[in-house]
């Protein structure tokens, strides 16, 4: 049964308002819980300095990871 295509440009979206949804919508659970779990980390270890950066790379990551489900590369 043809699993159902992922949007991934929801999934950059979602990653980015919120790190780790983006991931958990392409049904990568732990990688959802790892994000959300590190952004804060980094948000408050570096007084907001590196914040950014995993909220950038954890939409990045979404977005690729839709793209590779989309494509076949990923079995879940």
């Amino acid at each position: 049964m043809a699993q159902p295509k992922k949007n991934p440009g929801l999934a950059a979206v979602l990653s980015l308002i919120v790190p780790g949804v983006g991931q958990i919508y392409n049904g990568a659970f732990l990688r959802g819980i790892f994000w959300l779990i590190i952004t804060p980390g980094f948000w408050i270890g570096s007084g907001g300095m590196l914040g950014w950066i995993c909220h950038l790379v954890a939409a990045y990551t979404a977005y690729d990871y839709a793209e590779r489900l989309n494509r076949g590369e990923i079995r879940d």
